[in-house]
């Protein structure tokens, strides 16, 4: 995509001093500067405020693209997490509220959270696993599913975390890949009142995956479902019938920790690698910084753990920085409008980080449902999984922040492991705009050629020097991972178009590849696409996002028929439904156009930035390399 000059708002807000003051970061131009005085000393500093068994020789090795942090250090998460934390002063602070979308409710201690943790990892081995085993996690947003995450840490076996809304072909997909040898589920999952059925969706992704030796099921329903003793077990019973102390693996910094899977571009997920001792300082350091955690906070990620963003700031950042944290698995409007600000009131929630998604669900619903509730226990307010729009930006400011609260529009990415471009606390706040890099972190904007592009023109928003919280590799895949470090002077490329103005601001304009980010999810065309030939009616198809007033984008699918088909209502409905059950729900296009021919270049490449400006009735460009 061409450079273009971008017409940029200088509207600002200037938060109350006292921010600043207060804030842990207290002057970010100060901690940019002696970060780019001794990038590896900032680091390391900052990692001295986390426990290891042993200390690290030396900050990093870099060896492009590969990198190596906290050389020889050794280290685990969860001790760092839960141990680090109940063995001092928050021995008895509560570590997780949740709220159950029956209204039942639970709590634990950081002592009470370790004990849970201590007996499930001894459950997993029990079962045979083992440090570097791969453990699948297909669960909902329950404590359980936060407490069988930090006893793979805890273990040494690498979790991959798979989001509770996806099917059965995703789910085969990512458990395939990461060749887990357990998979942890629970029979169902609650969504707006209903029960989810979810072993159903695992019995068929299991299907052909002989890695898998026991599946662990979390028996939530009455009746009890049966399970078959010699392969399924009972996530309490083999808590049960652990050992009650489990003492923490020593782990060295570069050991891995968890495998994600992001929507690729090729068709097949991407299963992003990160490791255990960078990552941890990467998101605790964010945590406490960044989002400013204080002992006296009550914090809310209103992400699903099945995401990145649910890994670094609902479990892992918090839990490092000593935070309450809450989860609950209502919707954000179920029973109505103002559940949400309900639990803001009811459990006096002070940082609330959600998506630009939600935030124009509440705009359209009105000032109505926010106002019935005394929201007086915010501090802090965070978006993240897409740019926040100015129009957004402003309802949450005036409305929710009430004129007074900073905003953290975060920028980064599953591969990024940890913020990487926001306004810092007590920083002016510009509407559309990220922010600037946070110390640590050193990006630029550059044209095709490789070339900084001056003040007000877009180009790829690049990232130049490694960070502790970098993914390792692409999981099976180096060449995908060298892609990512193909930058101008070997850089990282972010894959995202950007602009900055002339006081360093950064607005980020939108995805540059074959990824469509819908509420905040991050969705491959080739998945999308691929999932619509495996139907028998489709001989080949496109899709495009499309911009959308609440999701950010929707998915526009363009398909060509076998011969012998013909479009009907009916035929949609059954593509559609032939998605949702491949990949569930989050990835069913909003609409679905026949046509007689898809619009390629010469080699075959589908133009799909031609079809999305068709679609938008705009000028489709350049078309010299089509295919007449």
């Amino acid at each position: 995509m061409p450079e273009k000059q971008v017409t940029l708002s200088s509207k600002k807000y200037l938060p109350d001093p006292q921010y600043r003051k207060e804030a842990w970061c207290k002057d970010a131009a100060h901690a940019y500067q002696g970060f780019l005085t001794d990038p590896d000393g900032f680091w390391g500093r900052i990692s001295q405020e986390l426990e290891w068994f042993e200390p690290w020789e030396k900050v990093k090795e870099w060896e492009y693209p590969f990198a190596r942090w906290f050389i020889n250090g050794k280290c685990n998460m969860s001790y760092n997490c839960l141990d680090r934390n109940a063995a001092g002063p928050r021995r008895n602070k509560v570590a997780l509220f949740w709220q159950g979308d029956d209204g039942s409710e639970r709590s634990y201690t950081y002592w009470q959270l370790l004990r849970e943790v201590e007996r499930f990892a001894n459950g997993l081995k029990s079962l045979g696993i083992t440090k570097g085993d791969c453990v699948c996690i297909y669960m909902p947003n329950i404590p359980e599913q936060i407490v069988a995450m930090l006893a793979c840490a805890r273990i040494g076996a690498v979790h991959s975390v798979v989001f509770a809304g996806f099917g059965s072909d995703a789910l085969h997909a990512r458990i395939t890949g990461a060749g887990a040898k357990i998979v942890i589920t629970a029979d169902a999952s609650i969504r707006r009142g209903k029960t989810i059925p979810l072993k159903p969706i695992l019995e068929e992704a299991l299907i052909n995956a002989t890695t898998v030796d026991y599946i662990v099921v979390l028996r939530t329903q009455d009746p009890k479902i049966d399970l078959l003793p010699e392969f399924e077990k009972d996530f309490y019973e083999l808590m049960e019938s652990a050992e009650k102390n489990c003492p923490p693996e020593k782990m060295d910094a570069e050991d891995p920790l968890f495998i994600l899977y992001t929507s690729g571009t090729t068709g097949q997920p991407k299963g992003i690698v990160h490791t255990t001792g960078g990552y941890m300082v990467g998101t605790y350091y964010t945590a406490k910084y960044i989002l400013d955690i204080k002992d006296s906070d009550i914090y809310w990620c209103t992400a699903d753990p099945g995401w990145i963003t649910g890994h670094s700031y609902i479990v892992y950042g918090p839990l490092l920085a000593g935070a309450t944290i809450f989860i609950t698995e209502s919707t954000p409007d179920y029973p109505d409008a103002g559940i949400w600000w309900k639990y803001i009131e009811k459990y006096g929630v002070s940082i609330f980080y959600t998506a630009p998604t939600a935030i124009r669900m509440f705009m359209r619903y009105g000032d109505e449902y926010p106002n019935r509730y005394d929201l007086s226990s915010l501090r802090i307010l965070g978006s993240v999984g897409e740019p926040l729009n100015p129009e957004a930006f402003e309802w949450f400011y005036h409305v929710i922040g009430k004129e007074k609260l900073p905003i953290l529009d975060t920028w980064w990415q599953t591969e990024t492991g940890m913020h990487m471009i926001t306004t810092m606390i007590g920083e002016p706040m510009k509407p559309g705009f990220a922010g600037r890099p946070i110390p640590g972190v050193l990006v630029d904007i550059v044209d095709k050629e490789g070339k900084p592009v001056p003040p007000g023109v877009s180009g790829q928003l690049i990232i130049k020097e490694p960070w502790p919280s970098m993914m390792r590799m692409v999981n099976q895949n180096e060449e995908r991972y060298r892609q990512y470090w193909s930058g101008p002077d070997n850089s990282y490329g972010a894959s995202d178009l950007a602009v900055r103005d002339e006081e360093g601001y950064i607005m980020i304009l939108g995805r540059s590849d074959d990824l469509i980010i819908v509420s905040g999810h991050n969705i491959g065309t080739a998945e999308v696409e691929s999932a619509l030939v495996a139907h028998k009616a489709v001989a080949e198809a496109a899709v495009v996002g499309i911009p959308d007033e609440m999701k950010g984008n929707r998915i526009m699918a363009f398909v060509l028929l076998r011969d012998g088909f013909t479009e009907t209502a009916k035929l949609k409905q059954d593509l559609l439904y032939h998605v949702r059950i491949t990949l569930g729900p989050i990835a069913v296009p909003s609409d679905i156009r026949v046509v007689d021919q898809l619009p390629k270049t010469r080699s075959g490449k589908i133009m799909r930035r031609v079809l999305r400006a068709i679609e938008m009735g705009e000028d489709p460009g350049d078309l010299s390399t089509i295919d007449e």
